[in-house]
């Protein structure tokens, strides 16, 4: 439960800066937010201590906490933090609306390739699926991920229709809250220019990696074709102990 309240908080607070609440780029004082969400301060400090370490906001001794202006600047499309990984909770929408089309959804053996990334035994099955990622009807992702039937038993081409982690959360108790990715970009190829409609010079992101759920288990190997407009990321890295 205090996990969530603090995620509530987070979702809040950057909703506000990105509507431009904070004019003079500056938050409230920790007593005034937990007033204000009627919550301890642990609560606000954590919340506050996480964006912090997401490069959302900073901490200026003795004068207050104050929103990081490259962050309204760079404006990045994804932002993977928190407990859900999911793209539908990472996807900065700035007000579209989101929406998912399954394209295919079966039950296959893996690849070699795919045992050895969810660490599988020859013999266990998994869900393979395709789904291209819109915003107000618009494509912008192509997905195509694996998931052991054993971890996601019931799980089927509606679920895959919604969001397959708050599926999890909700249902199944577990959490997707780690992964690994790697993230590079390609000349659009065949695929792309059909679901993404991207052009022969235009280039399209890629992101493949493995999402783990939070007692460590590999639960889905994915990869993902961004269209090229959509592939935007911030980083923020402390050299405090450089």
């Amino acid at each position: 439960m205090a996990d969530l309240v603090y995620q509530k908080i987070i979702t809040s607070l950057k909703q506000a800066i990105d509507s431009g609440e904070f004019s003079d780029m500056r938050l409230p004082d920790e007593r005034s937010l937990a007033e204000s969400y009627s919550v301890s301060r642990s609560s606000i400090k954590r919340a506050l201590g996480l964006m912090a370490d997401q490069g959302i906001i900073f901490k200026k001794r003795g004068s207050g906490t104050f929103v990081n202006p490259l962050y309204l600047k760079q404006g990045s499309s994804f932002n993977y933090s928190g407990k859900n990984l999911g793209i539908t909770d990472s996807f900065n929408a700035n007000g579209q609306k989101p929406g998912v089309k399954v394209l295919s959804f079966e039950v296959v053996h893996p690849s070699k390739d795919l045992q050895d990334n969810l660490f599988l035994k020859p013999s266990e099955f998994v869900y393979a699926f395709k789904r291209l990622r819109l915003l107000d009807d618009v494509p912008f992702m192509i997905e195509t991920g694996y998931i052991p039937i054993k971890l996601a038993p019931e799980l089927s081409e509606q679920i895959a229709s919604e969001s397959i982690f708050n599926y999890v959360e909700s249902e199944l108790g577990k959490e997707v809250n780690k992964t690994y990715l790697t993230i590079s970009a390609e000349p659009s190829d065949e695929e792309g220019k059909e679901l993404l409609h991207l052009k022969d010079n235009e280039p399209v992101g890629l992101m493949e990696g493995i999402f783990f759920l939070d007692d460590g288990t590999p639960f889905e190997f994915s990869t993902m074709k961004l269209h090229y407009k959509y592939f935007k990321y911030d980083s923020f890295v402390d050299l405090a102990n450089k």
